[in-house]
């Protein structure tokens, strides 16, 4: 379950930096009962833009696949990886 907070609660930033450190999910700040911004720990930050990354680097494979540029998943990937440098 998600967790919200209101944006007064920002003033403990002990605490604030403790549930981020807890969790791997982002914490929601509301301001006015609405949505204002999200927080999280450095680390579920990378987890989630390295994640992000590979999604795209299989969905550019899977272009090269239906255009023809490379006749399997295997080759697509083994180009990509020399291109990223993974």
């Amino acid at each position: 379950m998600p967790r919200i907070i209101p944006i007064r609660d920002l003033k403990n930033t002990a605490a604030i930096s403790q549930m981020c450190s807890e969790s791997t999910e982002p914490i929601y700040v509301t301001k006015n009962g609405y949505g204002e911004m999200v927080l999280m720990s450095m680390k579920a930050y990378e987890e989630k833009f390295a994640m992000l990354e590979l999604y795209e680097k299989l969905e550019k494979a899977e272009e090269e696949i239906k255009a023809g540029k490379t006749k399997n998943a295997k080759e697509a990937l083994k180009r990509l990886r020399e291109e990223y440098h993974i």
